[in-house]
C-alpha cells in the first residue's frame, strides 16, 4: 500500500457483513505517522455511512470517534516503537461497532504493566483496554494483529 489509503464497501452475498465499510493505511514510521493515522480516523469515521441493519443509519457519535482516535494513537505509536518495518492499520465501520485493526512485524504480544499511578508512562495498553468493548492479539507468521472494537 506504501502510505496510500484505500476505502473498500464489502456487500457478501450471504447477508452478512451487509453494509460493513473499512479503510486501510500503511505506515513506514515518518515523521507525521502517527498525526496521520489518527486524521485518516477522524476523516473516516465522520464520512463514512453506517453500515447496514435497520435503524443503523447517521453519523458515528463524536465520542466514538474521539475514543477511536485515542486507541489507534496508542496502537499505531506502540507497533511504530517496538516493532520493525511497516504497520499497517485498518478501520472497519459497521452497524455497530468500529473495529481497529494494527498490524506489525514483531511476533511478540504485548504485555500490560500492572497499573501503578506513580509510574511516567507506559499507560496506553492500560487506557486501550479500558475504552475498548472488545479487545484481542492474533500472533502471525510475519509479526502480530492488536484488534480493538469499539461499539456505536
Amino acid at each position: 500500500m506504501n502510505g496510500e489509503t484505500k476505502t473498500v464497501r464489502r456487500t457478501p452475498a450471504s447477508g452478512v457483513g451487509v453494509g460493513v465499510v473499512e479503510t486501510a493505511v500503511e505506515l513506514d514510521g515518518a515523521d507525521g505517522s502517527i498525526a496521520r493515522a489518527r486524521a485518516l480516523t477522524a476523516d473516516f469515521l465522520t464520512a463514512a455511512p453506517r453500515g447496514g441493519g435497520q435503524g443503523s443509519g447517521g453519523a458515528v457519535p463524536a465520542r466514538t470517534v474521539d475514543l477511536a482516535r485515542l486507541v489507534v494513537s496508542e496502537l499505531v505509536t506502540n507497533a511504530l516503537r517496538h516493532a520493525p518495518g511497516p504497520v499497517l492499520l485498518r478501520l472497519r465501520l459497521a452497524a455497530s461497532a468500529v473495529e481497529i485493526t494494527v498490524r506489525d512485524g514483531d511476533p511478540a504480544l504485548p504485555r500490560p504493566c500492572a497499573p501503578d499511578p506513580t509510574r511516567i508512562g507506559r499507560h496506553g495498553l492500560e487506557i486501550v483496554r479500558a475504552v475498548a468493548d472488545e479487545f484481542h492479539t492474533v500472533r502471525e507468521t510475519a509479526g502480530k494483529r492488536v484488534v480493538v472494537r469499539l461499539r456505536l
